[in-house]
C-alpha cells in the first residue's frame, strides 16, 4: 500500500521465504505466494534514520489505522548498504492493486492524511523509487508466507544479461535441485521485474526469524557443494551465472514493528514484537543536599 523495495543475496544462498501480509483477507491467503507485489525505497538524508525516520513513519501508520484500511503493509530498515526504509505491500493482481489506489484517492480524509505525512517525511529523504514485481511460483521452493514470527529478511536483487534470461532461470532451478537435497527446511518466493526495473530483473526474498538462521545457512554449504556435483558442479554453475549475469547484490534488513501496517492476525501472533514498548526513560539522579563547609 504505502511503500516497497529490493535488496540481494548470492545465487547459491537464496533460502527465501515469502514475508508479505494479504491485502484483502489476512486468512484466506496466507499460504498463498501474492501475484503482484509493490516495492518502494526510501533512502535517508544522513542522520535521519531511526528514532527521526519512525515518527515520520507513524504518521502513516495512524492514517492507515483511522481508516481501518484492509490493505496492510511491511516496513524495514537496512542493516546493510546505503541507509534506507523498505516498504512492500501485495496484491492480487494488478486490477486489485488498481482498486485499491482508487479507493484510497476517493476517502478525503485518508488521503489528506497521507499526503501530510508525505510532506513531513519527505524533508527526511534523499531520494526514493518504487518498483512492481510479479511472481514466477517456477522459480519459488516451497515458499512460506507466515509474517507473524519473521523479524530479518535477505533480499536479492539478479540483472540478467540481454538475451541470457533463460540460463539464468536454468542456473537457478539447478541450486533449487541442490538446495531442496542439502537444506530441508530452505525455502524461498522468486519475482520478475514488470515496472520500475529494468528488463531481465529478478527478485528473491528471504525471511528469518532470528539472525541465527543465517549462521544455519552457512553450515549447509558442503551438503549443498556434494548436492550440485562437487566442483564439477559447481564449475558448470559459475559459468552459467558468469554468462548469465550482469549484476546483483546482498542486503539484510530489520523489521520495524512502528513502520508497518500490520492485521490484528499477526500483531496477535507476537504481540511483543509487533507492539513494542519503549523502554522508559533512566530517572534523574537525586541531589544531595550540599554540607556547608567552612566557617559558618
Amino acid at each position: 500500500m504505502k511503500k516497497i523495495t529490493w535488496g540481494i543475496l548470492a545465487l547459491c544462498a537464496l533460502f527465501c521465504g515469502l514475508l508479505f501480509a494479504s491485502a484483502q483477507d489476512m486468512q484466506s491467503d496466507m499460504h498463498q505466494m501474492p501475484k503482484v507485489i509493490v516495492i518502494m525505497r526510501e533512502f535517508l538524508k544522513p542522520g535521519k534514520a531511526g528514532l527521526p525516520h519512525e515518527k515520520t513513519e507513524s504518521l502513516f501508520v495512524q492514517a492507515f489505522q483511522k481508516a481501518k484500511w484492509p490493505t496492510y503493509y511491511l516496513g524495514m530498515e537496512s542493516l546493510s548498504g546505503k541507509s534506507r526504509a523498505l516498504f512492500l505491500t501485495r496484491y492480487d493482481s494488478f486490477e486489485a492493486w488498481e482498486k485499491d489506489t482508487m479507493a484510497v484517492a476517493k476517502n478525503a480524509a485518508l488521503s489528506a492524511a497521507i499526503s501530510h505525512a508525505s510532506e513531513v517525511d519527505g524533508a527526511l529523504l534523499d531520494d526514493l523509487d518504487q518498483g512492481v514485481f510479479v511472481a514466477r511460483p517456477d522459480l519459488s521452493l516451497r515458499p512460506n508466507p507466515d509474517l507473524a514470527h519473521v523479524h530479518y529478511v535477505d533480499i536479492s536483487v539478479f540483472h540478467t544479461r540481454q538475451g541470457h534470461a533463460g540460463e539464468f532461470e536454468d542456473a537457478t532451478k539447478m541450486v533449487m535441485a541442490a538446495i531442496s537435497k542439502s537444506n530441508p527446511d530452505a525455502h524461498w518466493g522468486a519475482f520478475q521485474g514488470a515496472y520500475g526495473t529494468s528488463d531481465g530483473t529478478y527478485l528473491f526474498i528471504t525471511q528469518r526469524k532470528s539472525a541465527a538462521e543465517i549462521d544455519s545457512d552457512y553450515a549447509h554449504d558442503k551438503d549443498f557443494m556434494s548436492a550440485i556435483g562437487g566442483e564439477e558442479g559447481m564449475k558448470k554453475l559459475d559459468e552459467m551465472s558468469a554468462h548469465s549475469i550482469e549484476s546483483n547484490e546482498s542486503n539484510l534488513f530489520m523489521i520495524n514493528p512502528r513502520m508497518s501496517y500490520m492485521s490484528e492476525d499477526v500483531i496477535k501472533a507476537d504481540p511483543d514484537f509487533w507492539r513494542p514498548k519503549m523502554a522508559a526513560a533512566p530517572a534523574a539522579p537525586k541531589k544531595t543536599e550540599e554540607k556547608p563547609t567552612g566557617n559558618q
